[in-house]
């Protein structure tokens, strides 16, 4: 009889183990399922190794060590710019079922049922396990939690997907399963974690911190209600006849779904556990530079842990400090930035000035973006500018950048790739102030705009925005629901830059046709004529601005991925995304 299998069981192969004993130390490696679960320490591992993965998409090195999803958007410029690199082939409009994976384990696809998988296998050998009763009921709980956060993936990538349960496939399995609506997996998923909610503890120890809380849980429910609340998704799939209708969006729209999106933020706002790093006294908007240094903060949800290290100075730094500016930012999202005053730059009262246009931004923005003159440390610790105009020496367009930037976001300003220091952080992967934009964007859509900018202007105050004569930090009085709708999404690409947040959200907004068939945005700078090329006084130079070097492509099929054509011929119950 033919079988048909997941790809998840072509890339495990034979024997079931092989994925969790490289979970392992290499001590281990080899030994099977019955060495790994009779043993607490391997068994713990074997979680260990679950949680490993769980920064998957966040990563800067997703791809070929040095790509991700935020160079497939408006906000970032990809270093490379071939058309093989898969950053380039979706934003280019190329991306199709046969170039979707790419490699094994850190693809969209791949990566999450891997790490399901895994979940399902643990599950299934847990109650043989040496683990006291109590420690098994925890260790369930984080698993089940990891395989919601795996699943939340694909399903705000590809819609609804095959929810397998606990089921663990092997290889003489026949298996034909049809993908489930989008409404199961929104259910299944919220349903886990308030289950795993009820079981994990307020707090860990220190000595544990970075594992699962009651917090994780009810942070995913909240950006996982927020995206099922999308225009996207409800009611605004992209097409809405046929069986592919319901797995890719709720059919048909229902408000009430925004008070659910708001309920679950305002839970973990009332937990009264999480707060903004606040520090105006230091710097304006110092907090928000400050929230990213660190391993655990009082805003930090949920982390990627890791040991002190140089991941994103190596990611966006310039070459002068030994960097690989592989994202490098757009003019698109230099100029989202507002003012300090908090009025947007194209408001003829905002103070902004093109001749000299980084003055009195809003302070998140040179915490955010390295741009030319920007002092920042040398390989040697000294604080030195960074010049990026047009063929500067080491750093300038057309030598490293392509935009007239560098990234500078979660960045240590006193800390280059190529410098002995490290900084003691870890990947932001869920943090309070996306509840907040969360919050704020649900009451908004429930027509609760007095309560929405209440919470916006918190976001905005530590971001050091001044709160003007009345109180609202540049949003002005009697604002429409469409006119703060368009605030929240601009606070959220400001907030949020290059937190693997806008990919996802121009496409739940369903915005994505608009701001991705385009050129980029680049900023070209030359020194004035008779004027040094070394000055920092940003008066002294002209701007212009011009185009990246691939167009940006976008068509309605393109706001989910495909499903790989792999999957597609060896499960004929699965049916393809619409338009691939």
């Amino acid at each position: 009889m033919k079988k048909y299998f997941l790809i998840i069981l072509a890339l495990i192969g034979l024997f079931s183990c092989k994925k969790a004993t490289s979970y392992l130390d290499q001590a281990n490696a080899g030994q099977d399922a019955t060495v790994v679960f009779s043993d607490s320490v391997r068994t713990l591992g074997f979680l260990n190794g679950i949680y490993a993965g769980r920064g998957f998409s966040f990563n800067k090195g997703r791809w070929d060590s040095h790509g991700n999803l935020d160079e497939a958007t408006d906000d970032g410029e990809y270093r490379y710019s071939g058309a093989g690199q898969q950053a380039v082939i979706i934003y280019s409009g190329n991306v199709s079922p046969l170039n979707i994976v790419k490699g094994t384990s850190t693809d969209m696809y791949v990566q999450p049922y891997l790490e399901i998988r895994a979940v399902n296998l643990l599950l299934s050998k847990l109650s043989t396990t040496p683990l006291h009763p109590s420690t098994q009921r925890l260790v369930a709980a984080e698993a089940r939690f990891l395989r919601a956060w795996y699943y939340h993936y694909l399903i705000r990538t590809f819609g609804g997907i095959a929810l397998i349960g606990d089921k663990v496939y092997d290889k003489d399995d026949i298996i034909d399963i049809p993908r489930n609506t989008w409404k199961e997996c929104v259910d299944y998923i919220v349903s886990e974690c308030d289950a795993t909610a009820a079981i994990l503890p307020l707090d860990q120890l220190d000595q544990d911190y970075g594992r699962i809380t009651k917090g994780m849980c009810l942070a995913l429910k909240s950006r996982v209600l927020l995206t099922a609340a999308s225009p996207l998704f409800n009611g605004g799939g992209i097409v809405k006849t046929g069986a592919i209708a319901s797995i890719i969006a709720y059919p048909t729209f229902d408000a009430t779904r925004w008070t659910a999106a708001a309920n679950a933020a305002k839970a973990v706002i009332d937990m009264n556990k999480y707060n903004l790093v606040i520090d105006n006294t230091t710097a304006p908007g110092f907090g928000f530079y400050k929230s990213f240094l660190a391993r655990k903060n009082e805003e930090l949800i949920f982390t990627l842990t890791q040991a002190p290290n140089k991941d994103f100075e190596g990611h966006f730094g310039p070459p002068s400090r030994s960097g690989g500016f592989n994202t490098q930012p757009t003019q698109n999202i230099v100029d989202a930035f507002d003012m300090r005053n908090g009025k947007q730059i194209t408001d003829p009262t905002s103070g902004y000035n093109p001749a000299n246009p980084y003055i009195n931004r809003d302070p998140r923005f040179a915490y955010t973006i390295i741009y030319n003159g920007s002092l920042y440390a040398n390989n040697a610790g000294a604080q030195t500018p960074v010049f990026t105009y047009s063929n500067a020496p080491g750093d300038g367009t057309g030598i490293g950048t392509n935009t007239g930037y560098y990234g500078r976001k979660m960045c240590d300003v006193n800390v280059a790739f190529g410098g002995s220091a490290n900084v003691d952080r870890g990947y932001p992967l869920i943090r309070y102030g996306e509840i907040i934009l969360n919050y704020a964007e649900a009451l908004n859509e429930m027509g609760q705009i007095t309560e929405a900018t209440t919470y916006l202007l918190k976001l905005r105050d530590r971001a050091g925005i001044l709160p003007g004569t009345d109180a609202r930090y540049g949003i002005k009085s009697g604002i429409t629901q469409d006119e703060l709708r368009l605030v929240i999404q601009k606070e959220r690409r400001t907030e949020m830059a290059f937190e693997d947040m806008r990919f996802f959200d121009e496409r739940r907004w369903k915005i994505a046709e608009v701001t991705e068939n385009q050129f980029n945005k680049i900023m070209l700078i030359s020194p004035k004529t008779g004027t040094t090329s070394t000055s920092t006084d940003p008066t002294t130079y002209n701007y212009a601005i011009g185009n990246s070097i691939r167009r940006h492509n976008f068509r309605p099929a393109n706001y989910l991925m495909p499903i790989p054509q792999s999957e597609i011929l060896k499960l004929p119950s699965y049916l393809q995304n619409p338009g691939y």
